[in-house]
């Protein structure tokens, strides 16, 4: 049986989702904020960084399986996969602080746009193709 390449990246990913959960937990704990940011910013900011990840890694671990499912190549998948793994890691990183750096932020929404986006023309090149 092949190694399947994709659930070990999810199982990655899924480690960094908690540790963003884990970050919002302790800042509503902190602030005795129990729905909402409750007007604080550290905490809105964690929470947008824990949403944003929530909002685009599932979809794309979504197409990456299915392009594993389809055959895709191990090193085409590795490659995709290690990209999403430090592009939600770099967005979160660059979220984070208060002074902001947009150039964790732009090159990890960039690099999970572009896994997203190849990811589906693989997709559907092969569906075409066969």
């Amino acid at each position: 049986m092949p190694i399947a390449i994709v659930p070990i990246y999810a199982a990655l990913l899924a480690l960094l989702f908690v540790a963003l959960s884990l970050r919002v937990i302790g800042a509503r704990r902190s602030g005795k904020v129990a729905i909402g940011a409750g007007g604080n910013a550290g905490l809105e900011r964690r929470m947008r960084v824990h949403a944003n990840f929530a909002e685009y890694a599932p979809f794309a671990l979504l197409l990456l399986a299915l392009a594993e499912l389809r055959g895709a190549p191990a090193l085409l998948l590795h490659g995709l996969c290690v990209t999403l793994l430090a592009g939600r890691a770099a967005h979160a990183w660059g979220v984070s602080n208060p002074s902001e750096d947009f150039r964790f932020r732009v090159a990890g929404m960039a690099a999970t746009f572009t896994v997203i986006l190849i990811t589906a023309l693989v997709l559907l090149v092969g569906a075409v193709l066969r």
